[in-house]
């Protein structure tokens, strides 16, 4: 699997979006800034669609299949492509960007997001939140009430601030999500891997057996996935 493109669920799944639009308020911010930086890109699919990009633009990806599809799909408009490791940092400069955006970041580095915003800089991103489709997880992996408290936004916050960030938006948003046939459960299941990390059809055969009669009789299977949308500011002065 590479990318972040789900087209492959059209007409066997579907998930309401966030009110707030991120691609859209990705795509304006872009136009009025001379540098900005997309963290966990993917395959570049969210950048891809702005229309326009600002003069000096760089995205980051740490698996090597997605960062080779950014490189083919974002190449072409000037886009630099930077591998990174997990734990290892930005490999960018301090103070070099006007903006710094993340669609779904992995897990967000504040004190680097901090580092290498420019003075007034902003961070634009939409964050998975906590327990977000643990419906379906829970189904295959049972209750986990520890990693239901994971992602909170108001953790996140506070983290943020104790990089020395200036929170100065945060929305938070519930999306339901219906999945129509077994198939589609497993390739979602195929694609975000974390989900459940030792998933494989062999495996958990009997749960899937169950899910997909119940789907045959109709009755879709809903989950809820989980958003916020958070901005944060480098303070001119620090």
């Amino acid at each position: 699997m590479t990318g972040w493109g789900f087209g492959w669920l059209d007409g066997r799944a579907t998930e309401e979006r966030p009110p707030w639009g991120y691609a859209h308020l990705m795509a304006e911010r872009f136009a009025r800034v001379e540098s900005a930086l997309d963290l966990d890109t993917g395959g570049g699919e969210v950048v891809a669609e702005a229309p326009v990009l600002p003069p000096r633009m760089v995205v980051t990806e740490g698996w090597p299949p997605n960062a080779r599809a950014a490189r083919e799909r974002l190449g072409p408009r000037g886009v630099d492509v930077v591998e990174t490791v997990e734990g290892g940092g930005l490999p960018v400069a301090d103070a070099s960007f006007e903006l710094v955006t993340a669609r779904h970041p992995v897990r967000p580095d504040w004190v680097e997001i901090a580092r290498v915003l420019a003075p007034g800089g902003a961070y634009l991103a939409q964050h998975v939140g906590p327990a977000s489709a643990f419906e379906l997880i829970e189904y295959f992996l049972g209750p986990l009430p520890e990693q239901r408290r994971a992602r909170d936004p108001r953790a996140e916050t506070a983290e943020a601030r104790e990089a020395g960030l200036e929170v100065v938006q945060l929305r938070e948003a519930t999306c339901r999500m219906e999945f129509s046939d077994v198939g589609a459960v497993v390739w979602v299941l195929r694609k975000c891997v974390w989900w459940v990390p030792d998933f494989s059809v062999e495996r958990y055969r009997d749960r899937l057996v169950e899910l997909d009669a119940q789907l045959r009789g109709g009755e879709r299977f809903v989950a809820y996935s989980t958003r916020h949308l958070i901005e944060a500011r480098r303070p001119l002065a620090v």
